[in-house]
């Protein structure tokens, strides 16, 4: 038998996610911009970039205009928030650089959970609904690492839109099943999250291109 969903519980559900994900992407934008040196105002903007890329990108997809990213202060409060805290406390987030690398994490896992479940509430397919949660957990990062001219996280080989991927996959079988949504939305978090930890311990990767020209370099080292 179906399950009967209240349209304000999971909306609230949605928003906590939401802003949480925008929370801990947006310290990671910040703290590329302290990396680079960049002035206060360069930070702020990676800190957004960061934040709320993906999910403003999912929502215009979807129609929603206009998107809660600059249409509700809450995102740009919680983004700013995030900058100015990054830039004043720098010295003590560089020090705790493992645990941002988690916060990344699990901004990963909240941003693909949100981003899949609100699709499959837009009325969109499953297969569609979890591109758009991969692409709300990864949009963020790609736009911050262009912005600070390196090649994007996503496409270094990293298990990173894997593990977006696989958490999607989990909330839209959940969604098929007529599975409890904060359960299922539980669930899928915590296996992105998971994965993507545990490829930064491990050194978890894709198989990387190799070049023609390199192979042939590699051999002729060899003789």
């Amino acid at each position: 038998m179906p399950l009967h969903y209240d349209p304000a519980v999971i909306a609230r559900f949605l928003l906590v996610l939401d802003l949480a994900g925008t929370f801990v992407f947006a310290l990671s934008g910040a703290m590329a911009g302290v990396r680079h040196q960049l002035d206060l105002f360069g930070v702020l903007v990676l800190s957004f970039a960061a934040g709320n890329a993906g999910g403003l990108t999912r929502d215009l997809i979807l129609g929603a205009t206009p998107p809660p990213a600059i249409g509700d202060w809450r995102y740009i409060g919680v983004s700013i928030a995030a900058g100015l805290l990054t830039f004043f406390c720098a010295p003590i987030l560089r020090r705790l650089r493992s645990s941002v690398l988690v916060l990344d994490a699990a901004g990963l896992a909240l941003f693909a959970v949100s981003g899949t479940l609100k699709a499959l509430d837009a009325g969109l397919n499953p297969v569609g609904a979890m591109l758009l949660g991969v692409l709300t957990g990864v949009g963020g990062g790609m736009l911050r690492d262009l912005l600070v001219s390196e090649v994007p996280a996503v496409l270094r080989g990293e298990l990173y839109a894997s593990a977006a991927l696989a958490g999607s996959a989990v909330v839209a079988l959940g969604r098929l099943l007529h599975l409890p949504t904060r359960e299922i939305a539980v669930v899928a978090g915590l296996l992105c999250f998971a994965l993507r930890y545990q490829a930064i311990r491990r050194g978890w990767r894709l198989p990387l291109a190799e070049h023609p020209a390199r192979r042939a370099d590699d051999r002729d080292a060899d003789r």
